[in-house]
């Protein structure tokens, strides 16, 4: 225990620290941690991994949530749980879980389990994929290569350093992807429930364990004001009644030269996408969404069009715009943006 005391006294007083050491001082919630601190977890997926009843899980994992180990994150009439990302109960769990014996049989025994139940939500979501399949592939064959956007949204965000990335309208989770091995923590937001299964699948596939996804209202964010460098809204605005309103909530969780990346369509004329696919609005004009940025106390500073591959009639351009926080920095060293696409 010599090794953890000094860990656990940085972020907790002494009545704190009894109180962590108390909640995991039982078997059953040491395994319940290092199972949360790999995955995202059900209460249903907790009981089928460690073959216990629902009352026996749902009371230890109560007592991790009051001393901080723990966090519950509500989807519709689920809820997720998973190892504390924030505050105190951070280095609490990152010490605990690395006093425990990972080859211990019953440990063992039970990431064989879990590794069953992600292989289940993977099935499932393939299985939601090829239903929407033929939807999405039309939407797709509509427009630019994903591989173009994927790299104009990478060279938007490049010459300064982003440590935690949002991104709203998170869909599988494709942004969170491309951008896990720069950032330290990324969070994907959407109001579907089965494209975050999709999204988890995704994430637990890749291996990516400091990104993480949940229900949300793109208009009310849970988040707190000035918490990300980088906030992404990736073709989700011409589904929106408000897109103005979106881009005021997304400016308002940007931290001091934070910057938000919104890409989606230019204006087009394909009606059959309002009753197809849902669309709202046929595409956006470069001034519209800059005015909506300006609104929002944004300083645009980036725009492109993305041509189609072919020329087609009725490929659709898909533009980037990007706008920055004008608050002056001051624990990230300022560069350049590299663009020769940059607003003057």
């Amino acid at each position: 225990m010599a090794t953890l005391s000094p860990r656990i006294s940085k972020a907790h007083d002494f009545d704190d620290a009894v109180a962590v050491l108390r909640a995991v001082g039982e078997p059953t919630r040491l395994r319940l941690l290092a199972l949360t601190a790999e995955a995202e977890l059900t209460v249903t997926d907790m009981v089928d991994i460690l073959g216990q009843s629902q009352p026996r899980i749902s009371r230890h994992l109560k007592l991790l949530l009051e001393a901080g180990l723990v966090e519950r994150v509500k989807e519709g009439s689920w809820a997720f749980f998973r190892a504390a990302g924030e505050g105190a109960g951070v280095r609490a769990v990152a010490a605990l879980v690395a006093l425990v014996d990972h080859s211990d049989p019953i440990l063992a025994s039970d990431r064989d389990r879990l590794a069953e139940v992600r292989a289940k939500r993977s099935e499932e979501a393939q299985a939601f994929f090829r239903r929407h399949a033929a939807d999405w592939d039309r939407l797709r064959a509509l427009h630019v290569a994903e591989e173009r956007v994927e790299k104009a949204v990478r060279d938007a965000l490049a010459g300064r350093p982003v440590r935690s990335l949002l991104d709203l309208g998170t869909g599988t989770g494709r942004m969170l992807e491309l951008f896990a091995p720069e950032i330290e923590r990324g969070l994907g937001i959407d109001a579907n429930p089965e494209m975050l299964t999709l999204a988890r699948a995704a994430l637990d596939r890749a291996g990516i364990r400091h990104c993480s996804v949940r229900t949300g209202d793109i208009y009310s964010l849970a988040l707190p004001r000035d918490a990300y460098d980088a906030v992404i809204i990736h073709q989700v605005l011409h589904f929106l009644d408000d897109g103005a309103r979106a881009i005021r909530e997304a400016a308002r969780v940007l931290r001091p030269g934070g910057r938000l990346v919104v890409v989606d369509f230019a204006p087009h004329e394909q009606e059959f996408l309002r009753e197809a696919q849902a669309h709202r609005r046929l595409g956006f004009s470069r001034d519209v969404i800059e005015g909506w940025m300006e609104a929002a106390g944004l300083e645009p500073v980036r725009f492109q069009n993305l041509e189609p591959d072919s020329r087609r009639d009725g490929d659709l351009t898909v533009s980037i715009w990007v706008g920055r926080d004008p608050r002056i920095i001051t624990d990230l060293p300022v560069q350049p943006d590299v663009s020769a696409v940059e607003v003057a």
